[in-house]
Order: C-alpha cells, then sequence, then structure tokens
C-alpha cells in the first residue's frame, strides 16, 4: 500500500542558504517566511543607517 505524496515547496534560508521545507504551521503565511530556524533569523542582517 504506498502514499502519493505530493512534494513540499522548499525555500533557501536568506541567512544560511539552507534549504527547508514547508511546514503545517507556515500555512497561512508561507510567502513571508524567509529564515529556517530562530536563530538564523536573529542573525539576519541588519539594515545600516545611513545619514546622508
Amino acid at each position: 500500500m504506498s502514499t502519493n505524496k505530493k512534494p513540499k515547496p522548499e525555500k533557501s534560508c536568506l541567512v544560511c542558504g539552507r534549504p527547508f521545507t514547508w511546514r503545517k504551521k507556515w500555512k497561512k503565511d508561507w510567502e513571508q517566511v524567509k529564515y529556517c530556524s530562530k536563530k538564523c533569523q536573529s542573525l539576519r542582517p541588519k539594515p545600516q543607517d545611513n545619514p546622508a
């Protein structure tokens, strides 16, 4: 008996570049997910203040 599972969407983390797949908890906001973990989210690049 085989199950026909569809492949889950995959993205690359903006910090470490590691690929990560869709999770049920991200169902409503998958388009906004950018980081694979809370650690990478805390290490994300900060916007630089460039006073002109």
